[in-house]
């Protein structure tokens, strides 16, 4: 195993090692090493930690549509919720996971958990059945919420500590909140931002936009060497963090 934090090399040539990712995958995952833990950046958007059995996603925004049409916003069609949870369910069949973590952000806001239709709320909870399910408080619903699973500010687990915003200066840290997106061959892709202190996920619900990898935000937080790894189609693929 190469050391803590280094990126596993392969025919890629960009220090990341590029594989079939977990039985059904349905596409190419990325395999990369953080804090001694060997982690799988999926197409989906979703996180893979094999040897923990833990599946990460962030960034739900599950109900933005009815709470855009509650704040008299603009008025979106109400299929996100749906579109969002069937894909996180084809990501838990496919890994197998045991364990859950939707890094922050899950609902759009308090209220919106209470704006799901009952066969999406009933969806969500055969979804959390027998798992060991973990919700993170983040800036849109960091209130208490009405549901089952586990509520937590942040999660440590072994060498990663799971929250919603990254904090400057930590190691091992897997975070969401800034939704990174990068441009490549004239097309935006969400994307996880990953160096050898933390990786960044990208927002996994279908109505989230997204925050440029040059942004500000990221100065102060990802090192030089940075990788943008592209989610969204059927192949995670690797390229230099844009700047």
């Amino acid at each position: 195993m190469p050391p803590a934090g280094v990126f596993q090399k392969g025919a890629s040539g960009r220090g990341l090692h590029f594989g079939d990712g977990p039985a059904r995958s349905g596409g190419m995952s990325l395999t990369f090493r953080l804090a001694d833990t060997t982690l799988i950046a999926r197409p989906s958007g979703a996180l893979f930690w094999p040897e923990a059995g833990l599946l990460c996603v962030s960034d739900l925004h599950l109900g933005k549509s009815e709470r855009m049409a509650r704040r008299a916003g603009t008025l979106l069609p109400p299929y996100e919720t749906r579109e969002t949870l069937a894909r996180l369910e084809a990501e838990v069949e496919a890994t197998a996971a045991r364990r859950v973590i939707c890094l922050g952000d899950s609902f759009d806001d308090a209220a919106s958990l209470d704006g799901l239709e009952e066969d999406d709320r009933l969806w969500l909870t055969r979804l959390i059945a027998g798992r060991d399910w973990i919700w993170i408080a983040g800036n849109h619903d960091a209130g208490p919420l009405d549901i089952a699973g586990t509520h937590r500010a942040e999660v440590p687990l072994g060498p990663l500590t799971f929250r919603h915003i990254a904090e400057a200066g930590a190691q091992g840290e897997v975070s969401g909140h800034y939704h990174p997106k990068a441009r490549l061959a004239g097309k935006a892709w969400r994307c996880f931002l990953a160096d050898r202190n933390r990786v960044i996920l990208p927002a996994f619900g279908t109505y989230t936009g997204g925050l440029w990898c040059q942004d500000a935000a990221f100065a102060g937080l990802m090192q030089p060497g940075a990788l943008a790894i592209l989610a969204g189609g059927t192949v995670a693929r690797a390229i230099p963090m844009p700047r």
